[in-house]
C-alpha cells in the first residue's frame, strides 16, 4: 500500500496487518470446517489437519492479546462489513463495538460471526483497502 493512501485513510485504531492476519486465520478456519463437512474419508482428513494447523485457540489468543481499542476496532469493521454502519460513520462503529465488547467477549463474537473474516475484507473495503494489497 502506499503511503500516500494512508495519508486519506481515518486512523482505524489497528493496523492493517492485524486486521488481515486475523481475516486469513477466520477464513482458514471457515474453509476448514467446510472441508471438514466434505471428507467421507478418515486417512485424508488427517492429511489436511496436519498441514497447517489453524485453531479456533490460535485466532482467540491473537484477538485477546489486542489492546481494548484494537479489539474495538476489529469488530467495528466487521460491523462496517456487514453494512450495520458506512465508512463514513466510522466514529460510531466504534462506539457500538466497543459497547458490544463490554457486554461480551470480542473473541468469542468474532469467532461465532458467519462469515467474520469476509466481513473484516468488506469493512476494509469500505475503506478502499483490499487484503490482498496489506503486506504480512
Amino acid at each position: 500500500m502506499a503511503e500516500t493512501e494512508d495519508e486519506d485513510l481515518p486512523d482505524l485504531g489497528i493496523s492493517l496487518e492485524t486486521v488481515a492476519t486475523i481475516a486469513d486465520l477466520l477464513n482458514a478456519l471457515d474453509e476448514d470446517e467446510d472441508e471438514d463437512d466434505s471428507f467421507d474419508d478418515d486417512d485424508e482428513e488427517e492429511d489436511v489437519d496436519d498441514e497447517d494447523d489453524v485453531s479456533e485457540e490460535l485466532v482467540e489468543e491473537m484477538i485477546n492479546e489486542l489492546s481494548e481499542p484494537e479489539q474495538a476496532a476489529l469488530v467495528a469493521l466487521a460491523l462496517v462489513g456487514r453494512g450495520d454502519h458506512e465508512a463514513e460513520e466510522w466514529p460510531a462503529a466504534l462506539k457500538a463495538a466497543a459497547t458490544r465488547n463490554a457486554r461480551s467477549d470480542p473473541a468469542d463474537y468474532l469467532l461465532n460471526l458467519e462469515g467474520a473474516g469476509e466481513l473484516l475484507a468488506e469493512g476494509l473495503a469500505a475503506f478502499g483497502i483490499t487484503l490482498e494489497e496489506i503486506e504480512r
